[in-house]
């Protein structure tokens, strides 16, 4: 598949800032973070901050970019001759959606600051979801070119397998009774698994 390539982390001086908002963000909230706070755990000025990033949100949208890409790629498992496109495609997604529940930082900010993502479900896509759509565009194609994937417009195809992801992602602790073994987070996962082997299968 194609690299993904984000400004997010494009060198480790951002990558030293980013982890220090995600600390920030995971001990007292998005609200609570200033600017000040992060720049004291980087060990960076302020100024350094504001050249880059004008205010708090701008920078945890950046963290959040590389951390959504980066649990989807882990997800993704590597080729094996003995898997087509399609069950590559259809594991790596269930185990993405998965890490994504269980991903402290996403935890965190729908406990405490769920209207950050308000604008990525009901508006606009942000960078991380334009990046996710490439890998999947990627692997639809392998999917198309092995026969394992049913054919329709890639792009098309790519956003709505991402729409079912997306929800299952978000809503998924609405819907679990951990105390029953048919609703549980396992039990729901499975479903999932079958819906997009059904979407996608010829």
């Amino acid at each position: 598949m194609t690299p993904i390539r984000h400004n997010a982390s494009a060198g480790s001086d951002n990558d030293t800032v980013l982890d220090a908002v995600r600390d920030c963000v995971l001990a007292v909230g998005v609200r609570r973070t200033t600017l000040t706070d992060v720049a004291r755990r980087a060990g960076v000025s302020l100024m350094t901050l504001y050249r880059r990033w004008p205010d708090v949100r701008s920078l945890v949208g950046d963290l959040m970019t590389r951390e959504w890409i980066a649990v989807a790629t882990g997800a993704m498992p590597e080729h094996r001759a003995d898997m087509t496109a399609r069950e590559l495609l259809t594991r790596g997604l269930v185990d993405a959606v998965r890490d994504f529940v269980a991903h402290p930082l996403f935890r965190k900010i729908l406990d405490v600051d769920p209207e950050l993502l308000l604008p990525y479900v009901l508006d606009r896509r942000g960078a991380s979801q334009e990046a996710l759509l490439e890998l999947l565009a990627d692997a639809l194609r392998e999917g198309h070119a092995d026969g394992s994937v049913r054919r329709a417009p890639v792009e098309r195809q790519a956003r709505s397998v991402l729409l079912i992801v997306q929800s299952f992602t978000l809503s998924l602790r609405t819907m679990t009774d951990e105390d029953d073994p048919e609703l549980s987070a396992e039990a729901f996962l499975g479903e999932l698994r079958g819906i997009l082997e059904r979407t996608l299968t010829p």
